[in-house]
């Protein structure tokens, strides 16, 4: 028996920026996901789900309405060994994916730079990864989910079988309904690390044709941009080139899970959980300045080849526990966008030639390389992303904001889109933009059909679209 608890618990977003007051419930199985689906029928309740909290804004969270937190909801139901396919219940973590699947010999085919999302919230915001260019999204490699709508009917969706919904409701962003069984099929490894090599390069127009010389090539890339490099050095940083190693003696061994977790303490001694106190004393812009600079110099005298962990290259997010605090009183926005090959160079130069005008340049900023996927409500193009990090504090706040509003007219000119997992400041006027019209009448139209109440809201989606 499912009750709805008539106190609220604050809930915050993962960057600590947004903040919301929700009535929190935590199903354990689908009779009980039924069931909230009924009372929210019956008294007209706004839901709306939440995985592992891993948005930036404000994706997971419901002011003033119900917060349905799926994470025990977690169960692996049956895997195939030869084939690497895996079935899941929606609440497992990309963390429960890798670790049942590497002593056996496979890997999650797409995942996030922290191992601890939900498999139901990377379907709803359709994740990419270090290998976007190369394999696409996760939800690419999903070959079936069920999914249950808020009228309570249920269906199976595969890429032909109930096709549409498929298609929109990964990245749907969580407003069509509930993913509850999900199919997905892992990818076969030899090895139980990578062989990584860094190469340094001195501007963005050296990072772009790096990737573009390599990527068909390559298993995984990912660029490290210093932000404050000026000049013929604007957007210098560091390129992270990742392959699979065919074969390995030491598969065996090195597959157990005790050598794939990340290490505990840095050098073996100063515990990690310490690593965001010791660079709190730099957060700031100066300080950042000096981090990016010793950064940046460090990487042009290491670029030798090395191996790596699988785990270890990944999830470079997880690598120092905390990391977010060292923004606080304050928090933090990540800003990411996604341009169109041809307008890369020129965009991105652009964007960071703005920012550094206004004296606000990202304490970190990461490149990727993207292909095009067919979801409807895709931030995907044929290009070039930026994820940028800005602190937020009270006293900088609508700077960030009125920066991030300019940023969005160079998006917008140069064609290009933007990620509902790291949205933070997102107007209506901009999504009708950057994902068209016709796209979000489409989406409308189906959720209409899935949510005639409109029962499922976040306050992410009333501050796009029901602005």
């Amino acid at each position: 028996m499912i009750t709805i608890p008539k106190s609220t618990e604050k809930v915050l977003s993962w960057g600590m920026t947004h903040k919301s007051f929700c009535r929190i419930l935590k199903p354990k199985s689908r009779p009980q996901i039924e069931e909230i689906f009924k009372e929210a029928n019956a008294n007209s309740l706004k839901i709306a789900f939440r995985g592992g909290g891993c948005s930036y804004g404000d994706a997971s969270l419901n002011n003033d309405g119900v917060l349905i937190d799926m994470s025990d909801y977690n169960k692996i139901i049956k895997f195939d060994s030869e084939q690497g396919i895996i079935t899941v219940e929606s609440g497992a973590t990309i963390k429960q994916l890798w670790e049942f699947g590497i002593e056996r010999g496979f890997w999650p085919p797409v995942v996030s730079g922290t191992m601890f999302p939900t498999l139901g919230g990377a379907l709803s915001m359709n994740i990419h990864g270090k290998n976007n260019f190369k394999v696409g999204t996760i939800g690419e490699h999903v070959l079936e989910f069920t999914f249950l709508n808020v009228e309570g009917k249920f269906f199976k969706c595969s890429p032909m079988e109930n096709k549409e919904l498929f298609y929109a409701a990964i990245g749907g962003f969580g407003m069509l309904g509930a993913f509850l069984e999900i199919t997905i099929k892992l990818k076969k490894i030899h090895s139980g690390k990578m062989l990584v090599t860094p190469k340094a390069v001195s501007s963005l127009k050296e990072m772009i044709q790096f990737f573009e010389d390599n990527y068909q090539s390559s298993d995984y890339l990912v660029g490290w941009v210093d932000s404050f490099g000026r000049g013929k050095e604007l957007g210098r940083g560091q390129i992270h080139k990742a392959d699979y190693i065919s074969e390995d003696s030491n598969f065996l061994e090195e597959r157990k899970l005790v050598n794939q977790h990340l290490p505990k303490r840095l050098f073996g001694i100063i515990p990690k959980s310490w690593m965001w106190m010791l660079m709190f004393p730099f957060s700031h812009r100066w300080g950042m300045r000096l981090i990016n600079f010793a950064k940046y110099t460090a990487s042009n005298l290491f670029q030798k080849p090395y191996k790596q962990g699988h785990a270890a290259f990944a999830f470079l997010l997880d690598y120092v526990p905390n990391w977010k605090f060292v923004y606080k009183p304050g928090s933090m926005i990540q800003y990411q966008v996604f341009i169109p090959k041809e307008n890369g160079e020129k965009a991105l130069t652009q964007i960071l030639e703005t920012c550094q005008k206004h004296s606000l340049e990202p304490y970190l900023a990461v490149f990727k390389k993207h292909k095009k996927d067919p979801f409807l409500m895709t931030h995907s193009v044929d290009g070039y992303s930026m994820a940028m990090d800005f602190p937020v504090t009270k006293s900088n706040r609508k700077k960030v904001w009125e920066l991030c509003y300019t940023l969005d007219e160079i998006v917008i000119a140069n064609g290009g889109k933007f990620y509902f997992a790291k949205d933070s400041l997102m107007r209506p006027n901009v999504a009708e933009k950057v994902y068209t019209k016709e796209t979000i009448d489409k989406f409308l139209k189906i959720k209409k059909q899935h949510d005639p109440k409109n029962l499922l809201q976040t306050d992410l989606y009333r501050r796009i679209f029901l602005s």
